[in-house]
């Protein structure tokens, strides 16, 4: 139990409001929070689709091509077209949150006169499978940096989330409680102690009234 001062209740008080201070601000933080995770939802969700749809095309494409050119034709330009590619991952932040991101050096697709090979002597079909193949891994690098960008996001705001509901639900609710407590417990002391300077003064009144003997 507080002891019941005036200088715990002013400290209390004091207490109580830089908590619903820090309410506020982790309401608002976590609303702005919560826009940018469902903007970035979107073109995650977008990209998912994009490469799901990409993926199977370049499918069916890749096996057009394998039927009309053989698959060891096929097999000798993919690794003629075969080259790393350079990501930098760098950090950014939002709001203060900190989260990886993906930058790459170069855009995997590219035009058919840079692949390293004639693409006279190919067919439309592989053309278009290569370059579908080359969107899928751009989009799913796009993606990696989406997931994790999400990831962090979430996480901050189910942290966000329990401090709120804790100080709401417990801290706030406890200080409130205490310096109900204490302000009954003074109030209560200062008014027995107004109402016994009042007895005392009557008394005193009385006494000063009374006859004295000679």
């Amino acid at each position: 139990m507080i002891h019941p001062t005036r200088t715990n209740l002013l400290l209390l008080k004091d207490r109580s409001r830089s908590v619903a201070g820090n309410i506020d601000i982790m309401k608002a933080r976590r609303q702005a929070l919560m826009r940018e995770f469902m903007n970035t939802t979107l073109p995650f969700i977008k990209s998912r689709e994009d490469i799901r749809k990409a993926y199977g095309m370049a499918l069916d494409q890749l096996s057009m091509s394998i039927a009309r050119e053989g698959e060891i034709t096929v097999d000798a330009i993919s690794r003629a077209t075969d080259r790393d590619i350079t990501v930098e991952i760098v950090e950014r932040s939002i709001w203060g949150l900190k989260y990886k991101d993906l930058l790459v050096q170069e855009r995997p697709v590219r035009s058919p006169d840079r692949r390293g090979y004639d693409f006279f002597s190919t067919t439309p079909h592989l053309e278009e499978g290569i370059h579908l193949f080359e969107k899928v891994l751009e989009s799913m690098l796009e993606l990696a940096a989406f997931e994790n960008k999400l990831k962090r996001l979430g996480d901050e705001i189910t942290m966000l989330m329990r401090k709120i509901r804790v100080l709401e639900e417990r801290v706030l609710p406890q200080l409130r409680q205490h310096i109900k407590v204490i302000a009954q417990y003074i109030g209560e002391r200062d008014r027995e102690s107004y109402y016994r300077l009042k007895r005392f003064k009557g008394q005193a009144a009385a006494t000063e009234n009374f006859p004295r003997k000679m």
